[in-house]
């Protein structure tokens, strides 16, 4: 990306999800995933929620120390695909991200510092999602993987905050400019003035 953005030449405006709100709302984005994921995975394999095969692996202590671990894992990766993907189309790269831990709400986190336009900041918004979440839900339920389903069902959760950003630049023009919002849950879009 070569193209130098003068910020100065556009209005503004704030896009961002209410944090308070976003909880609920995730339920609601969440909500038609886990009926097709869930359900698709259950009508295919029903036998795996019986109590003779749920109880070993729930009375398992490895399973429950693989399972916390790998979410912890994977909310850092979540945020590294963010950064991975943002830097494909920021000036900088991976010199334009910054990568921490809001500690109030023990959440690790991704900022790119420099605007994208909206098309590269939506695919950025939207790969961990993808990734994480979608991908291993589709291949869980072809195989009967019921670990892999619950990593993938919890990270398509994880990224419905994700999602409500994506709905909240869904009218914008995808060449306008995005700016990822340093310090709450959305962005600034940039328009010509």
């Amino acid at each position: 990306m070569d193209e130098v953005i003068d910020l100065d030449r556009y209005t503004a405006e704030e896009r961002i999800v209410d944090f308070d709100k976003a909880q609920l709302q995730a339920i609601l984005y969440f909500l038609p995933f886990a009926i097709l994921f869930g359900g698709s995975y259950f009508l295919l394999w029903s036998g795996q929620f019986s109590k003779p095969y749920l109880k070993p692996i729930f009375r398992n202590p490895e399973n429950w120390l693989w399972a916390v671990g790998s979410f912890f894992v994977g909310l850092i990766i979540h945020e590294l695909i963010h950064g991975l993907s943002w830097s494909l189309f920021a000036k900088k790269g991976l010199r334009s991200m910054t990568f921490g831990i809001l500690w109030k709400q023990l959440m690790p986190y991704c900022h790119c510092k420099e605007p994208l336009k909206v098309k590269h900041y939506i695919f950025g918004t939207l790969m961990p999602g993808i990734l994480l979440g979608i991908v291993p839900s589709i291949v869980a339920i072809i195989n009967g993987d019921l670990g892999l389903f619950a990593f993938g069902f919890f990270f398509t959760y994880a990224a419905c905050g994700d999602f409500m950003i994506v709905n909240l630049l869904r009218k914008d023009a995808m060449e306008d400019w995005v700016l990822d919002h340093a310090s709450k849950i959305g962005c600034m879009i940039y328009r010509t003035k």
